[in-house]
């Protein structure tokens, strides 16, 4: 299925411009993405292990839930139907606490350009892992880590973690901690 995103400009405002996902991460074209971090009611924190497949990143552990918004979304819309198709999650946008917006410009390879700004969310929620609907072709695994697991990883700069520095401080504030 082709995906089409909207264009923005450097400061995140729509430019009125349409274009295919390809095209978009070959052209460095600023876009949107959503950032949903899952944290349970015994403060773990939900890891996602990336399809081998993906054309960035594969096999590395990642944020609970993540993904472009197509054009026409809003960042709740994109929120709830990436929840919905990568972990078989049916949420509501009240349950969604918005913790903050990250620009960042990333070159994966010379041909893969991912220029985007995100909207980072919290979600809380007890989840039963082995309930979750994975979407294969994006999810290989998930699991639940401890808060001082994960800040273990991050603070050794685990090889299988993706990085998202500015995120993770974002997160660790929403729960009154400190990284």
């Amino acid at each position: 299925m082709v995906e089409f995103f909207d264009i923005l400009d450097e400061f995140g405002n729509k430019t009125g411009k349409i274009k295919k996902r390809e095209d978009v991460h070959r052209d460095g074209d600023w876009h949107k993405s959503v950032h949903i971090w899952i944290v349970n009611d015994k403060n773990e924190v939900l890891l996602q292990k990336r399809s081998p497949n993906k054309d960035s990143y594969p096999n590395m552990w990642d944020i609970s839930c993540a993904g472009h918004l197509t054009a026409g979304d809003t960042s709740i819309s994109g929120a709830l139907r990436e929840t919905k198709e990568e972990l078989g999650l049916d949420i509501s946008p009240s349950q969604l606490q918005l913790i903050g917006h990250r620009k960042k410009a990333s070159c994966y390879t010379q041909a893969f350009i991912n220029n985007e700004f995100s909207d980072v969310y919290l979600l809380r929620l007890s989840i039963d892992i082995h309930e979750l609907q994975l979407q294969t072709e994006e999810v290989s695994e998930v699991k639940f880590v401890s808060l001082d697991t994960f800040k273990n990883m991050i603070r050794a700069k685990d090889k299988t973690l993706l990085m998202h520095n500015e995120e993770f401080e974002m997160l660790f504030n929403a729960l009154g901690m400190v990284l």
